[in-house]
């Protein structure tokens, strides 16, 4: 396999569930800043030139993480990251879709639309002025999980893959204006967790 990775959140959660399996893939460097995800030759590799990208031996390549993750999750399905059981499996996905719409997507949009606008706004659709009001969605998400957080991972007993997607975005918000308030204790506490395991240096 190959992995069309490159700065950002979305790549990092790919590499630490990677660094999680133990599984070692050769990476492509796409370079964003340049906006190379954008031409040719890599929108033959994902027509939505996002990162990132993981190219199958078959030559198949698949985006977006969740997908990704679950494909690898089913190659390598150990150790479980997503779950063994129906039940397990389905309440992973439950926490994954939560944070990410919760917290994730309007982090990153936030950041899209302010600190990152030179960067994106002859890329996508940029709304300046949403900027403030996305923030503070996300930093409503995280209130939401500290009220409800029981631990010691988002999904209760097992280190999932909603633990590193959040995780990413956190970090990366950390690093953009976005910083992880201390008041949440209960969620700074889990991301000093998250942050001690050795997937999350592997990934940076």
């Amino acid at each position: 396999m190959k992995l069309y990775t490159s700065i950002g959140p979305n790549p990092r959660v790919v590499k630490m569930f990677l660094a999680e399996k133990g599984v070692d893939v050769e990476r492509v460097e796409v370079d964003l800043r340049a906006g190379e995800n954008r031409q040719a030759p890599y929108l033959a590799v994902n027509p939505s030139g996002q990162t990132p990208a993981l190219e199958l031996d078959d030559g198949v390549h698949l985006a977006e993480i969740t997908a990704i993750c679950e494909y690898l999750e089913e190659v390598t399905p150990n150790p479980p990251l997503i779950g063994t059981t129906a039940e397990e499996r389905a309440i992973t996905r439950m926490w994954t879709r939560r944070v990410d719409l919760k917290i994730c997507e309007p982090m990153a949009n936030g950041f899209r639309f302010a600190e990152g606008l030179p960067m994106f706004e002859s890329r996508m659709r940029c709304l300046p002025e949403a900027a403030p009001g996305l923030k503070a969605v996300a930093q409503d998400g995280v209130a939401w999980l500290e009220a409800g957080f029981q631990g010691p991972w988002i999904a209760g007993g097992r280190f999932t893959l909603a633990d590193i997607l959040l995780f990413c975005f956190l970090d990366f918000g950390a690093a953009v204006g976005q910083p992880l308030d201390a008041r949440y204790a209960r969620v700074s506490d889990w991301f000093a967790r998250v942050k001690a395991r050795p997937s999350a240096a592997a990934s940076a």
